[in-house]
């Protein structure tokens, strides 16, 4: 007697499995899209603390810092990176310096880290953090008013 199986898959089995991958995907597609985004804001804290260093070395040398962004032109300014990654294409940050509120550059300077401007991925956006703010008094904050920006 010959019982032979017919090989393959059924239409039934095939449909299972695309809708248990189907489910799976939406469980982890926001569970991917927040580790990025928690990535990239790690990333500009990296670079602003780095900023940071630097701003504080030119004050050393000259009792002054140095206010900056991508429209720079001044000498001075034009050392500072503007943007938080390797290149502005591949940055998701743009940041700019400049005077503390109720302050000047002889005292204090703020550093701040936009997400998504169209100077950097347009597409990159933080609704929880918005706006990376750090300033050389020690000040670490956030527009967007979320918990755990900064760590």
């Amino acid at each position: 007697m010959n019982t032979s199986r017919p090989c393959g898959f059924t239409l039934i089995e095939l449909g299972i499995v695309l809708v248990i991958v189907a489910i799976l995907a939406t469980l982890a597609y926001p569970s991917y899209l927040e580790f990025a985004r928690k990535a990239r804001r790690a990333e500009a804290r990296a670079a602003l603390f780095q900023l940071m260093q630097q701003e504080e070395r030119f004050y050393s040398q000259n009792t002054r810092y140095v206010a900056f962004s991508a429209d720079s032109s001044d000498a001075d300014a034009r050392k500072f990176k503007w943007y938080s990654s390797d290149s502005p294409s591949s940055s998701a940050y743009e940041i700019t310096a400049s005077a503390c509120r109720d302050d000047t550059l002889q005292q204090c300077v703020m550093l701040t880290a936009r997400p998504g401007t169209a100077r950097v991925n347009a597409a990159y956006r933080d609704p929880v953090c918005g706006d990376l703010i750090l300033t050389s008094a020690g000040v670490k904050a956030a527009s967007g008013g979320g918990k755990n920006c900064w760590q």
